[in-house]
């Protein structure tokens, strides 16, 4: 039971980020966004990681500061911007293209992985879903949403090649190494803020948008990632993953619940098309680890 409350309070929070990342744009641009929730989520870390006596001892720096930069800099900054022209709901269904684009990644970073025939047929199911969700907006021309939309999709992308550069180059304890990678992102995205915007035109946020920086940080990014890890020691990451059903399930319905945003057919659509990629290709990956074992 235990395992259960926890995938869905992971699945809640993931799936949340997007009603607060929604609600911070519209009065911050998305780089101060994106800094202040890597701030919040690496202050959040570091006193889990104080608390836990944990300490980085085996991956360096220049290394969390490249995959800083894929897993969290570009995704913070791309999902903030992309959020300005689409509703939540799009955002949270693009995000749920992660396991694909992974599965099409990991031969280049992972040894001995290799795209399987129902591995392809699902990146194939996932990428027809991606289609459907974009139809609408593909077939007004190049606009706005189209190009928010296609910006989630790139920071998504980031994200996949980050988590693959994670299992390949990172050695510390995961919560140290959630930890540094955020640490790294506010540095970059700290540095980068004065190049990108002038700060002088950016005016005091009202408590409102304060808060939801603070609950992105803290909640969808900080707390999610302890609670991810706790999972993974408790029920295993087959069982975890299933995390990547949830979070987009989770999206599109708190973006029509609490923003009143309408689920357009192709949404749902889409979102049956993704999950059901992911679905099968966790079924073939289960297939597989137990006719090796």
């Amino acid at each position: 039971m235990r395992s259960y409350l926890l995938l869905l309070a992971i699945g809640l929070l993931w799936g949340s980020q997007f009603i607060f990342m929604h609600q911070a744009v519209t009065e911050l641009p998305p780089i101060l966004v994106a800094a202040g929730r890597a701030l919040c989520g690496s202050l959040t870390l570091g006193l889990l990681c104080l608390f836990m006596r944990l300490k980085s001892e085996h991956t360096p720096w220049r290394t969390y500061m490249l995959i800083a930069l894929l897993d969290a800099t570009i995704p913070f900054i791309m999902v903030a911007w992309g959020q300005q022209y689409v509703d939540s709901a799009v955002a949270a269904v693009v995000m749920g293209c992660i396991p694909f684009v992974t599965i099409l990644m990991a031969p280049l970073f992972v040894s001995g992985e290799k795209i399987t025939k129902s591995g392809l047929l699902s990146v194939l199911i996932g990428f027809i879903g991606v289609l459907v969700l974009f139809w609408p907006k593909l077939a007004q021309g190049m606009n706005a949403g189209l190009l928010g939309a296609m910006a989630i999709l790139l920071g998504a992308s980031c994200f996949a090649i980050g988590l693959l550069m994670i299992k390949r180059f990172a050695k510390d304890h995961p919560v140290v190494v959630a930890r540094n990678i955020l640490i790294s992102s506010a540095i970059q995205l700290l540095l980068a803020a004065p190049l990108v915007i002038d700060l002088s035109t950016v005016t005091l946020p009202s408590h409102h948008t304060l808060s939801a920086i603070t609950m992105l940080g803290v909640f969808c990014t900080g707390l999610v990632y302890f609670l991810y890890m706790a999972l993974i020691q408790q029920a295993g990451p087959t069982f975890a993953s299933f995390s990547n059903y949830l979070v987009p399930l989770f999206g599109v319905m708190l973006g029509a619940l609490f923003l009143g945003e309408q689920i357009q057919s192709t949404t749902g659509v889409a979102l049956a098309l993704i999950l059901g990629s992911v679905a099968m290709n966790q079924w073939a990956q289960q297939r597989r680890s137990q006719q090796a074992s």
